[in-house]
């Protein structure tokens, strides 16, 4: 007699607690995992006293499943998830649902929701955030793919879920197809900026103020009680405390060559596929590649020349300047990741609900902070709203942070301080704000060696102008057409 309500492939570290907190809010979750001895460990040891079902077989597996029969593969994205597919569609049948737990590619969402879609399977694919602790305790959940399958799992990940100061559950319906896996995608993008500017903001007061641990954790952790109140705020104050075994700082000891799994990638390569600035999120991914050749920065620090000098002004006073930087800058990135959303969800015919969105990120992932607060009451009081730019709030924040912002990226320029993500985000300020950029010349430069035309101030948009700029080229012009 089939007794689980849902069942979970894929026993690693995110699997086992995901299973745990399932089973902790009284739902019966059967597993399975390819080396079938990770379930027999997983019973006797994590999950032992639980009313979890181990299966050493698909057939046992599906079996003891409830109908519809709701699947999580927790496994590693790519063809992981589609040999899962192919290995469980002889014991599955017409309205059953796969969800896919991992960090897949948004487009291999949309194609697997299709090719489902045809047999009659529902897939859905289910955005996890908030690392082991999260999913153990309540991480940010983004579904999305075919909507037939929210009301029959809707309960279960909303109970398990985060939940937000006001109760609500950081899990709700994201949109048809890959939107669960897209926006998933740009909170790790998000997340990409929001490390790279702390780091940013980390080396201008170790290498520029020659603050000690002790200091920095002093002020991140000053700084954790006002607006950049948030989870990587707080993570890195406590960094800085911990001593390794020779009782210096461990930070000290760990190698600057940083990692990244793609989806960081992944969210810049879209941005430019569907023509969205999204600059700072770039930014932090090259200087993930620029960190991993290491060696070549080494014999360049002793070959190439700069400035090394320590900031002269008044310490205490720089380090303010530093925190509204590190705000400013943040809202823009929030404010670009938006903007690649709400490009996304027109050009992929998306019903995305921007407010939302922001709740989900509110508690249990990696993004989390009291800074979403506002987003979501951006879009609730405008759910049109073209920019977070353009909100009220927003436009004051950035007016009062900018005195800040500006000093200290200038001041990093002068010290020889690389502040990637600090200074693209106010180059993109600066460009946002300004009425008359200087593409006029890019366009006559595209025009005079290629003709490749352009548009007139006093004309209509949409006409397109060729001029014989040699009086050698003729009138012919290239064909237009736009990012």
């Amino acid at each position: 007699m089939p007794q689980a309500d849902i069942g979970l492939v894929g026993l690693a570290v995110m699997g086992q607690n995901l299973a745990l907190n399932i089973n902790d809010h009284g739902f019966v979750v059967a597993v399975f995992n390819r080396t079938t001895s990770k379930v027999d460990d997983f019973l006797a040891g994590p999950a032992k006293g639980t009313k979890i079902v181990g299966t050493h077989s698909l057939k046992e597996f599906f079996s003891s499943l409830k109908r519809p029969r709701r699947v999580i593969f927790m496994v590693k994205a790519g063809d992981p998830v589609d040999e899962f597919i192919e290995l469980s569609l002889p014991y599955v049948e017409p309205g059953d649902i796969l969800i896919d737990g991992g960090n897949s590619l948004f487009t291999d969402t949309n194609r697997r929701c299709e090719m489902l879609k045809k047999k009659g399977i529902i897939f859905i694919g289910m955005g996890v955030s908030g690392g082991e602790e999260g999913a153990r305790h309540g991480p940010s959940i983004m579904p999305g793919g075919n909507p037939d399958g929210w009301p029959h799992i809707k309960d279960i990940f909303q109970s398990i879920a985060a939940k937000a100061d006001n109760g609500e559950p950081c899990c709700d319906w994201v949109g048809d197809q890959g939107a669960g896996h897209y926006v998933k995608m740009v909170h790790n993008g998000i997340e990409y900026g929001d490390m790279q500017l702390i780091c940013e903001v980390y080396q201008l007061m170790r290498d520029g103020l020659k603050m000690s641990p002790e200091e920095l954790n002093q002020t991140f952790t000053a700084w954790n009680k006002g607006e950049l109140d948030s989870y990587l705020i707080e993570i890195t104050s406590n960094i800085f405390l911990v001593k390794d075994t020779d009782g210096q700082p461990l930070l000290d000891h760990i190698l600057d060559v940083a990692g990244q799994k793609g989806t960081g990638k992944w969210t810049v390569i879209n941005a430019l596929d569907v023509g969205m600035p999204l600059t700072l999120i770039g930014e932090a991914v090259f200087a993930r590649c620029l960190s991993a050749i290491k060696e070549e920065r080494v014999e360049a620090s002793r070959r190439l020349f700069g400035p090394k000098e320590a900031y002269k002004g008044n310490k205490q006073e720089f380090v303010d300047s530093i925190m509204q930087a590190l705000y400013a800058s943040k809202i823009i990135s929030y404010a670009q990741g938006f903007m690649l959303m709400r490009q996304a969800a027109q050009d992929y015919g998306w019903r995305l609900n921007f407010g939302g969105v922001a709740l989900m990120w509110r508690g249990g992932c990696i993004i989390r902070s009291k800074f979403l607060g506002k987003i979501k009451e951006a879009y609730e009081k405008n759910p049109s709203l073209k920019n977070l730019l353009l909100d009220d709030f927003f436009i004051n924040e950035l007016k009062k942070s900018q005195s800040g912002w500006r000093k200290t990226v200038a001041a990093a320029a002068e010290m020889g301080i690389p502040t990637p993500c600090l200074s693209t985000a106010l180059s993109f300020y600066d460009g946002y704000r300004t009425e008359r950029l200087p593409a006029n010349l890019l366009q006559a430069q595209r025009d005079y060696f290629g003709a490749h035309t352009y548009e007139r101030v006093d004309k209509p948009r949409g006409q397109f102008f060729h001029t014989n700029w040699t009086g050698t080229g003729g009138n012919v012009s290239s064909s237009s057409y736009n990012a």
